[in-house]
């Protein structure tokens, strides 16, 4: 599904000469390649405050802890993604509320959103699923309306932009008051570990979650918060920070791969690709997923593999129908788009070293198959 082979030769010499520096200073543990890191990465999203953390699960969980959420506090996101979305919010005790999302975009739906409010409800946590940015812009006008907190789950859409009805434009991840993102490999700023961060603009919530992420601790031994073991490593901010300067031209590689892959499936009847407009900053590809319609999906996809092509099913089963997260209060008849998602998807290869070659003989595999 990802090349990182060919993409770490491509920038191979400047990758090792990084992760040799940390090497030759021993500043394994929040060394100056962490701050660079974070310095950097500020900037490119223009946000006031990153705090590098060891993997998107944490950042997503320390978020939620530096907003002081209570157990019992409702916490509303979507039923469309992955797990840990909603195993946070559970690993702290507050009570997950998932809705079904759009069809169009697969992200959270905002009538699902506005349907699930209660006196009770604290948070909304929008994926921006498979790389396209979320509506932020009605997101944050439901929450502003109720009071309530926006935590972005950024794993998927870093480098995405969000645009706003005045024409004004924000890096995902950096609208609500806090975001999270991972660095697990295959993301599109992905180091050779596990890595993630948190963003904000409110000082003092990114003064809590610094402490949070280092035991609680703002001076060695004092422990002022509550806090958990969560620091991103020097060698994985090494890689990162080779890799942060070609961010924007990773998306375009992405988006290009995509526009490719749409126009070869373009008016077949049993294809829905994704959208993708001419000048795209909203979706930066993560995945390329496919809806498969009246056509044997699975077969499809063993078709695929047996030609020695990966593609993946995200996600096969939704959350609200996972043992971990089942509960009486969902009805299947809350989440038709999920249930019709989960039968219809299709993920095939994407990431920055796609050629031609590769994606004629993907395409035409999979028209081979849907004759």
């Amino acid at each position: 599904m990802v090349d990182l082979k060919s993409q770490y030769e491509k920038i191979k010499d400047v990758v090792d000469a990084s992760i040799q520096e940390v090497l030759d200073t021993n500043t394994y543990i929040n060394g100056p390649k962490v701050h660079e890191f974070q310095k950097s990465l500020e900037e490119y999203l223009d946000v006031k405050h990153v705090i590098p953390c060891a993997n998107g699960t944490d950042a997503l969980q320390i978020a939620m802890m530096g907003l002081d959420l209570k157990p019992g506090d409702e916490v509303i996101t979507a039923d469309f993604t992955f797990a840990a979305t909603v195993e946070v919010i559970a690993l702290l005790q507050l009570t997950p509320v998932l809705v079904d999302v759009d069809m169009y975009n697969m992200n959270i739906s905002i009538d699902g959103i506005r349907k699930a409010i209660t006196p009770k409800t604290k948070a909304i946590v929008p994926v921006h699923l498979f790389g396209r940015a979320a509506n932020m812009e009605a997101i944050m006008a439901i929450a502003k309306e109720h009071n309530l907190y926006v935590i972005e789950d950024n794993a998927q859409a870093i480098g995405a932009n969000c645009k706003f009805s005045d024409g004004t434009k924000k890096k995902a991840g950096t609208i609500g008051h806090v975001g999270a993102t991972s660095f697990f490999p295959s993301k599109n700023l992905g180091c050779y570990g596990d890595g993630g961060a948190i963003f904000t603009n409110d000082d003092a919530l990114a003064h809590k979650l610094r402490g949070i992420v280092n035991h609680g601790m703002y001076e060695r031994y004092h422990h002022d918060v509550v806090g958990v073991n969560s620091r991103l490593d020097s060698i994985q901010a090494a890689v990162l920070n080779a890799k942060l300067p070609l961010l924007d031209q990773y998306g375009k590689a992405r988006q290009d791969a995509a526009r490719k892959y749409s126009a070869a499936f373009e008016g077949h009847k049993n294809i829905i690709a994704p959208s993708i407009c001419d000048i795209c900053d909203c979706h930066v590809f993560h995945q390329y997923t496919l809806r498969i319609i009246d056509a044997d999906r699975n077969g499809l996809m063993q078709h695929l593999l047996d030609k020695g092509i990966p593609c993946a099913i995200y996600y096969p089963i939704p959350l609200h129908s996972q043992k971990a997260y089942a509960d009486a209060r969902y009805k299947e008849e809350d989440f038709p788009v999920t249930n019709q998602l989960v039968k219809e998807v299709l993920s095939l290869p994407m990431h920055t070293e796609l050629d031609d070659e590769q994606i004629e003989f993907i395409t035409s595999s999979v028209l081979e198959f849907l004759k």
